[in-house]
């Protein structure tokens, strides 16, 4: 079985809250049924990073629940609420919490001045790192500089829209990974992604972080074991698992 680091999927549990984000919510997805489609797909599942996605808003229930039922080697990664007082911040990294992630894509909105304060104050506070949901064509040279100013930061999504992939090799050079996450939501095709990954690959060895993005809301088509293939294939074998195991396991663990 092919061993992988997941750092980028969304547990849905019916027992907890939901808000529509632009006209969406979606079905429900839990850690059980999680399991079950990595188990039927051949893939042994070592880790991971269960991720807050813009339709739990700033609720933070469910997470104790499902890192519990996933084990030691996963972390949660929230959106706070800026308001978030000091011990609510040290009470969610007891429960497993370790990033702050900014959805700027759906509709979150913060000033660069927010991102950097709110960032700051969680590494200061307990060393979580920052993740970035945005659209990577999109971002002016004030918003470049704060990316490299915060403490550890990350990228989803390949950075969702094409840009120049000097942009994103920067990213990789000056140790800002990238998740190779969310095939079937990015602006590439099959065949883009599979140049870009190498490239990428090639800048930094490090800087590739797999994630499955199940189930996969919003997207084109669903995360498969295709996705998989598409990494071998753009690096071979023994490259593709330092992506799909060992970068996730350093950034995360």
């Amino acid at each position: 079985m092919q061993k992988i680091f997941d750092s980028h999927f969304h547990i849905i549990d019916p027992q907890y809250p939901l808000v529509e984000n632009q006209g969406f919510v979606p079905d429900y997805y839990t850690v059980e049924e999680y399991r079950r489609e990595l188990e039927s797909m051949g893939l042994e599942l070592a880790g991971g990073a269960v991720v807050s996605g813009s339709f739990q808003g700033f609720d933070q229930s469910y997470f104790e629940g499902a890192l519990a039922k996933l084990g030691k080697r996963f972390v949660g990664v929230t959106q706070l609420d800026p308001a978030a007082d000091d011990a609510e911040i040290l009470r969610l990294d007891q429960i497993g919490i370790k990033n702050i992630r900014f959805n700027l894509f759906r509709g979150f909105h913060f000033s660069l001045q927010e991102i950097e304060k709110l960032s700051n104050r969680v590494y200061g506070l307990c060393g979580w790192k920052t993740e970035l949901y945005l659209d990577a064509s999109q971002m002016d040279e004030a918003f470049l500089a704060l990316v490299f100013r915060l403490p550890k930061v990350s990228i989803d999504h390949l950075g969702m829209r094409k840009c120049e992939a000097e942009r994103l090799k920067r990213f990789v050079s000056e140790g800002v990974p990238i998740r190779a996450t969310g095939f079937g939501r990015v602006d590439y095709s099959r065949e883009e992604v599979q140049r870009l990954l190498a490239e990428l690959y090639r800048e930094n060895p490090g800087g590739l972080l797999f994630g499955s993005d199940l189930p996969s809301t919003r997207a084109r088509y669903r995360f498969s074991v295709q996705d998989i293939r598409l990494i071998q294939e753009a690096l071979g074998e023994a490259h593709a698992q330092n992506v799909l195991y060992h970068n996730g396991v350093s950034w995360y663990l």
